[in-house]
This record gives C-alpha cells, sequence and structure tokens, in this order.
C-alpha cells in the first residue's frame, strides 16, 4: 500500500477519477482504512462534477444511499458515475468506488425537481441550539484514527450512550485544490454519527455500519452539521444508527446506519 499524504484536506486528486486519501482519512475502527465518512463526501464531490459536465436541469440530490461492499483500504481510489435513469424532474444516478481496481462502495442517488413550495412548507423539528459557545468535545479520547482527529465536536448535551446531538466541523477541505459543494461538505461529516452515541465501548464490541442511506427535504447551508443521533442494538446481532440532521437553520434531512453488531 502506498504512503498517504498528509495535508490539509482528507483526498488529493490523481486525475478526473482518481483520488488518494491523506492521513486525515483514517478509519476509527482500523486505522489502515479509509473512515466512510469523508469517503461519501467525495462520492457526492464526484456526482457534482458529473452533473456540472452537463447543463443544469435544476433538479437537486434528494436521497443518497451507499452500500459499502468491503474493505476501504487506505490507498487509491477511482470514482465513476453514471445515469441510470433519465428524466427531466425525476432522475437517479449510481456511483461505483473502486479501490484495487475492486467494487468496495456502490451508491445511488434520487435527483428531484426543485421548485417554490414556501407556501407549504412545515412538519420539521425545532432547531438545535447553536454551536458557538458549546464546549468541544475530544472525541479522540473514544476512537483513533486520522479522520476523528481532524473533526470539531460540540455536544448540545452531555452525550449518553446510545443518544447524542452534537454538532460536528472540520477545518480540513474535501479535495485539495477544488472547490466543493455545501452538500458533499455537509455528508462528509454524516457518517460520524454511528461514533458519537455508542451504546457499548468499542473495545469490547464492534458495531461498523455496512450502509448509510441519507434524505433530504433541504439542501444544506454552512460549515456545521448537526447530528440528533439514536443507536438501537437488537437482540440477534443488528443494530440501527437514526440522526436527524440539522443546519443552522434547522433541520433538513434524516440519516440511517445498520450496524452488524458483535463483542470483540
Amino acid at each position: 500500500m502506498s504512503t498517504p499524504l498528509d495535508s490539509g484536506s482528507y483526498y488529493e486528486p490523481i486525475d478526473e477519477y482518481r483520488y488518494k486519501p491523506t492521513t486525515h482519512v483514517g478509519g476509527a475502527w482500523d486505522t489502515d482504512e479509509q473512515h466512510f465518512s469523508p469517503l461519501g463526501g467525495l462520492i457526492v464531490h464526484a456526482i457534482d462534477r458529473h452533473l456540472a459536465e452537463r447543463p443544469d436541469s435544476g433538479m437537486v440530490l434528494s436521497r443518497i444511499s451507499f452500500d459499502i461492499l468491503g474493505r476501504l483500504a487506505l490507498d487509491e481510489c477511482e470514482i465513476h458515475v453514471e445515469t441510470v435513469r433519465p428524466g427531466r424532474t425525476i432522475e437517479l444516478l449510481e456511483a461505483v468506488v473502486r479501490i484495487a481496481d475492486r467494487p468496495v462502495v456502490r451508491a445511488r442517488a434520487w435527483l428531484l425537481g426543485a421548485g417554490d413550495t414556501t407556501a407549504v412548507a412545515g412538519g420539521a423539528d425545532e432547531r438545535l441550539t447553536p454551536p458557538d459557545g458549546l464546549d468541544p468535545w475530544a472525541l479522540k479520547e473514544v476512537w483513533p484514527g486520522g479522520y476523528i482527529a481532524s473533526l470539531d465536536i460540540r455536544p448540545v448535551a452531555p452525550p449518553r450512550p446510545g443518544r447524542t446531538t452534537a454538532w460536528v466541523s472540520t477545518g480540513l477541505d474535501l479535495v485539495a485544490g477544488r472547490t466543493s459543494s455545501p452538500l458533499a461538505s455537509y455528508v462528509a461529516l454524516v457518517d460520524t454519527a454511528n461514533g458519537i452515541a455508542v451504546r457499548q465501548p468499542p473495545t469490547e464490541w464492534m458495531f461498523p455500519n455496512v450502509d448509510l442511506t441519507v434524505h433530504f427535504h433541504r439542501q444544506p447551508t454552512g460549515r456545521w452539521t448537526g447530528l440528533d443521533t439514536t443507536v438501537t442494538f437488537g437482540p440477534t446481532g443488528q443494530g440501527l444508527t437514526s440522526s436527524v440532521l440539522h443546519d443552522i437553520d434547522g433541520p433538513i434531512g434524516q440519516a440511517q446506519q445498520i450496524l452488524t453488531v458483535r463483542p470483540l
């Protein structure tokens, strides 16, 4: 495996489709693997680049699901995006990530037509307490890895087993030398949710997620990702991490992660 770079970003671009992870992508379960959170953001970044190659359709990404197919080695990755179901108001895209020529993530994104529905908007939860003035949380005392160490995490209330609400941000760029959309930068922090509300110590139990599905009823703005997260463990080795997603202006959607739960 090539030596990862250490820079002010999570990824260094190699060419149009290939990216090199830096040390800041190091995973929590295995520091020699990529944490999925920044890779999820990189996939959205690749989707943005795919969409930029054609005229603006006026659609927005409203749901994206990621299936993690195998080990995410801390090595060069290649991402290709294709249109599966074209349309003028509804469209489906698929992105496949390959490492060492092996597919490791398959993502599908629904784009929906954008229009003015302000007159009927409603139903969302209340805003979270803003992050300014909240004390930071050294999550690296719970989890190892370059990704966790790169974060600014500020709990809204004291974290509890299986229940935490917190703001997450980072001072790093997603891709060095390239501008990333607010959506890509936001998604790059969502997978943090499974690590902020642990039910059992990760030194005694494993509970990695094998997927991540995110729904948006509004597009995010700003640099903070708000995670109102609940973790549930079932009696037969499965778990679920559920999060209401926020930005500074209020709720924007929800995220779900299915977990495989087993003792170390």
